[in-house]
């Protein structure tokens, strides 16, 4: 596996080639967001829908700073060894949210393997915060797998958001290749730990695909998250960001995400697949539809 000055991975396709970004509105948002302090996971990732999702006037927050204790290899977040958390950052967010009118927020960490709780009491400090509000808005939260710490994930439950994401990300047998420092397991457990003790929060997890992995492996791996409770689950083709991260191994056709969406339905998930779709990626259509359902 080697990163940069590598041979090129295999050509884009044209249902990649064909997306384009909207500058106007990512500039905008952009500017809310450095006039607050804040970040975006949608900068930071550099996920391919920022445009869109920007234009729309939703966007996910970065809490907890913007460096990672992890090094995943298809991640684009600065890592290393983070700042001292900024005690203002949940004013913020909530002053943005506010600004930008939104009535469905996600929020979603860095890593922070170093502290005791790995940054799960900010996540508390913003879901009160925006419960403050007049309107107060609905709450996805995207979480670190805090290293099966299930007393963290009890802080943010506790704290009441209508959603709880956290994303397995690829399939067991590519996780030390692509999430060196995350284990599957903790994955289950976190999901199953929502599920378990708030049942009425949707449970949600998202995976890439273009890694190196096979249908039947795809399959199994939504077969384990429905046994652990999920209901919702996103999958999308992995996106090289920049020669500095893990190379695409294979790009999977329109055709092959609609499978995937089959076999979710099957399984009584609810699949969001394409090779666009992202964890956050209109998580306020999402969430509607799974409550409409309820």
């Amino acid at each position: 596996m080697t990163f940069g000055g590598r041979a090129p991975g295999p050509a884009l396709p044209a249902w990649i080639r064909s997306r384009r970004m909207q500058l106007g509105e990512l500039h905008e948002i952009k500017r809310r967001m450095r006039s607050g302090g804040l970040h975006t996971v949608c900068e930071e990732a550099r996920c391919p829908n920022r445009s869109e999702c920007f234009s729309r006037g939703t966007a996910t927050f970065l809490i907890n700073g913007r460096v990672c204790t992890r090094s995943c290899s298809y991640c684009t977040i600065a890592h290393g060894r983070p700042s001292a958390l900024d005690p203002d950052e949940p004013r913020q967010l909530v002053e943005a949210v506010v600004e930008m009118g939104l009535e469905h927020v996600v929020i979603t960490a860095v890593d922070r393997d170093d502290l005791s709780d790995g940054g799960a009491g900010v996540f508390v400090s913003c879901i009160e915060g925006l419960r403050e509000l007049e309107k107060p808005p609905a709450v996805e939260v995207l979480t670190p797998d805090f290293r099966g710490d299930m007393a963290a994930v009890d802080l943010i439950i506790e704290a009441g958001p209508e959603v709880y994401n956290h994303n397995v990300e690829t399939v067991p047998r590519l996780y030390l290749q692509v999430r060196r420092s995350g284990r599957y397991k903790w994955a289950m457990e976190v999901l199953g730990r929502v599920a378990e003790r708030a049942p009425e929060v949707i449970r949600k997890s998202g995976l890439m695909v273009g890694l190196g992995e096979n249908r039947d492996e795809v399959a199994e791996v939504l077969g384990d998250l429905r046994n652990a409770g999920c209901q919702v689950v996103t999958i999308g083709q992995y996106l090289q960001p920049t020669a500095q991260q893990i190379e695409v191994a294979r790009y999977w056709s329109p055709e092959e995400f609609d499978d995937l969406e089959k076999v979710g339905r099957e399984l009584g998930l609810e699949v969001f697949a394409g090779p666009f779709v992202r964890s956050s990626y209109r998580a306020e259509e999402a969430f509607l539809h799974v409550v409409g359902q309820g």
